[in-house]
């Protein structure tokens, strides 16, 4: 048993338990109303503390798995050089992922401003619905260094991580320690996690924590150790945590983690203990929560999704077109304008209808970008590529007979593969979002494993031009980084401007300076709003949803946000001691379905400045005001 334990401490051990660690201390320091710099000195002091006295105890036997004799050779020398590209992405720019700047890290904002969790008031539902993993990593982060500008980090570490697991996965489910070797520089450079190796998204963040958990489960059932359970379920708990449909594959690690019950038996307080802490780590936490706010655990009463529409058999159809159109799509399309008009063509009213009615627009719609993007990629054109010849190879394998097959149906390289099957069908069945593909990066390891088990995988890596098709995956990869909007690698915006695109004839021109001039400017897209706003203000209110709004409270601590709902009047605001409010014209408009005129009249405010903002290329610039309420009666009297 100590020999086991002492294997287990790896790196992707270490990340789980300083994930483990900081989720517990989020929701303790939280309910302690200690939320802030004090309370995480504290936690990282007795932690570093009792981690120094356990090496001290144990002397583990810490292996990291890296080798730099290995990047001599092409396949870890190419993954090298793309992880370079991507984390210096996350260094030369401000983070950029809309969603984190729209709800992860204003949520973490406004629990600071608090001191602790708690129910946001605001229209935008996504601040208190969604699981808090990524965000209780981030926040010591933020509360130690005073700046987002490290986020990427923990995607980075998570990236790095993946090469490892993904052999050490492969390899348990059957997979040929040759082939591993090779796809497990290939897997990781899938465009769904590249993109975000230097980004703050949190897809990468739970694929690698659910690629964990069945790599622990398996390790622990082949070699009944305990420890390796333990890790397993916290890395589990902490991937449920981290995005929400990652609840689905509990299935498939559930099988993994089965033959190693009776281990964890043998060991029950510990196994209690552990148990306890993996549901404070998990989803568990924000479902009671959601509950009690909202009346419904999985939050979709204050946040529909579009989800469970009715007709499973129309949406597995559409979602295996989508799951292919994503994954084939090229890394780079420039007819995109093209594509949505012969889709148009093609499709029939009725059946356009339909989809418009069960999916959200890009998948209705069956869109597709000029470049591929972090929030609507798969695996990417490269990897596809890869995968095409291993599937046209299985018709010339000859498949083991029938009278084997019983044998392995028990054993992990079937059950595993075949519980991440049934999730990924029970989920396309249910699901009506745009950009499924994405939502498949932790499982795709697990889905593919059995093709490449057979014969056919293990031969191509023979052949001189799948090796070089490998190297053209890797070399659009690294273009893909070197050009990708939110972190370019070139001086895109001087060399549009240089080349006048804002102005130019060319729509492509005019479309590139769009997008690159919105990634540049959206981490800190408001800030002519906070060029107007007094230095002395402390507190602004905000109608708002779905937009940026990590940029308003920069410097972080300076001042704090109070969301502005359509149920608010003029005299909740002056209870909350708002004078200030940032008025977005497209939500009144669109969303409140009011005018700027009947808004003022009701709060009792006047405007003083406007301004457009682009917040979004697809949307463009949108109007917003600066307004002040007017004083009340009751204030004026109390002036004078």
């Amino acid at each position: 048993m100590r020999d086991a334990q002492k294997q287990m401490l790896s790196p992707a051990a270490i990340w789980v338990m300083v994930c483990a660690l900081l989720n517990v201390a989020g929701w303790v320091l939280s309910a302690m109303g200690q939320l802030n710099r004090v309370g995480y000195g504290v936690v990282l002091i007795v932690s570093v503390a009792a981690g120094v006295c356990w090496y001290a105890c144990k002397q583990p036997n810490f292996r990291s798995g890296f080798r730099l004799h290995r990047f001599r050779r092409a396949f870890p020398l190419a993954f090298g050089l793309l992880a370079i590209l991507a984390l210096a992405g996350g260094l030369i720019h401000a983070p950029s992922n809309y969603d984190a700047l729209a709800y992860r890290t204003p949520r973490i904002l406004h629990w600071l401003a608090e001191g602790q969790w708690h129910w946001i008031h605001t229209d935008f539902q996504r601040l208190n619905t969604r699981g808090c993993g990524i965000e209780w990593v981030s926040t010591p982060l933020l509360v130690l260094t005073g700046t987002d500008r490290l986020f990427f980090l923990i995607n980075a570490v998570s990236f790095l991580l993946l090469p490892g697991i993904c052999y050490s996965v492969m390899t348990e489910l059957g997979v040929s320690r040759k082939v591993a070797w090779h796809w497990m520089w290939v897997f990781p450079t899938g465009y769904c996690y590249l993109l975000q190796a230097g980004s703050i998204g949190n897809d990468l963040f739970g694929a690698t924590l659910a690629l964990a958990a069945v790599d622990f489960a398996l390790r622990a059932a082949r070699g009944r150790c305990a420890s390796a359970a333990w890790l397993s379920m916290m890395a589990a708990a902490l991937m449920t945590a981290g995005k929400g449909f990652n609840l689905l594959l509990l299935l498939p690690w559930g099988l993994a983690l089965l033959p190693a019950a009776f281990v964890l038996l043998r060991r029950p307080l510990i196994t209690l203990f552990v148990g306890l802490v993996s549901i404070l780590v998990s989803l568990a936490p924000t479902a009671v929560l959601n509950a009690r706010y909202c009346g419904d655990w999985k939050g979709l009463k204050a946040e529909p999704v579009n989800l469970s529409t009715g007709e499973p058999m129309f949406h597995l159809e559409v979602n295996a077109v989508l799951v292919a159109l994503h994954n084939l799509n090229p890394t780079f399309f420039p007819f995109p304008s093209a594509w949505s008009g012969m889709v148009e063509q093609v499709i029939p009213a009725d059946l356009a209808v339909k989809l418009s009615h069960h999916f959200e627009e890009g998948g209705a719609k069956f869109k597709l970008g000029e470049i591929q993007m972090e929030e609507s990629s798969g695996l990417g054109f490269g990897i596809s590529l890869l995968l095409i010849p291993v599937f046209f190879g299985l018709r010339k394998t000859r498949f083991p007979k029938w009278r084997g097959f019983p044998t392995k149906l028990p054993s992990p390289s079937v059950t595993v593969p075949a519980g991440a099957w049934i999730v990924t069908l029970y989920f396309f069945t249910q699901s009506g979002l745009g950009c499924p593909a994405r939502y498949l990066a932790p499982s795709y390891v697990m889905l593919l494993a059995p093709a490449l088990g057979w014969q056919s995988a293990s031969t191509l890596l023979t052949k001189q031009w799948w090796r070089m098709l490998a190297m053209f995956g890797f070399a659009l990869a690294a273009l893909l980084l070197i050009a990708s909007p939110p972190r370019p690698l070139w001086p895109a915006r001087t060399v549009l401007q240089a080349m006048h695109a804002e102005t130019s004839s060319s729509p492509l021109l005019r479309r590139a300076w769009n997008v690159y001039s919105v990634y540049g400017e959206r981490s800190d897209g408001f800030a002519p709003v906070r060029a107007a706003l007094s230095p002395d203000l402390k507190l602004l209110g905000l109608v708002t949803f779905d937009d940026p709004e990590t940029s308003l409270w920069r410097p972080f601590g300076a001042r704090r946000i109070a969301h502005v709902t359509h149920a608010d009047d003029a005299v909740s605001l002056r209870k909350q001691g708002i004078e200030q409010v940032l008025v977005s014209d497209y939500i009144i408009t669109e969303l409140q379905q009011t005018t700027l005129a009947e808004w003022l009249k009701r709060f009792d405010a006047e405007v003083i400045t406007s301004m457009d903002l682009p917040l979004r290329a697809s949307r463009g610039p949108t109007a917003w005001h600066l307004v002040r309420l007017r004083p009340s009666a009751q204030d004026t009297v109390r002036q004078n």
